[in-house]
């Protein structure tokens, strides 16, 4: 029988008592543990993607601020969580300045 939580994603994996996040709670603690480590406040979570062992997210954080804000430097991270949400690794990825459009 499948309960609730089960159909929500907070199964128990192995039966450990260890619980499963969704993706807007893996966004949330992304980017909150990944600001704990840099001591700056993340500007978005511009990418999530659930893994074999969690999730992946994509965390772009203003590293230099300057006036005017569109010439501020800004970072993206790649953060993996496990299936708890706790943050087992990060890496740059790129830096770029902050009025950049992809082309």
């Amino acid at each position: 029988m499948t309960t609730k939580s089960e159909k929500d994603g907070d199964t128990e994996a192995g039966g450990g008592g260890r619980r499963r996040i969704g993706a807007p709670e893996a966004m949330r603690r992304a980017a909150e543990q990944l600001s704990g480590l840099l001591g700056s406040a993340p500007d978005s979570v511009s990418a999530i993607k659930k893994t074999d062992d969690g999730w992946t997210a994509a965390v772009e954080v203003v590293e230099i601020e300057r006036i005017p804000d569109t010439s501020s430097v800004m970072a993206s991270y790649r953060v993996d969580l496990d299936s708890e949400g706790e943050l087992v690794g990060y890496e740059r990825t790129q830096r770029y300045p902050r009025g950049r459009v992809d082309r």
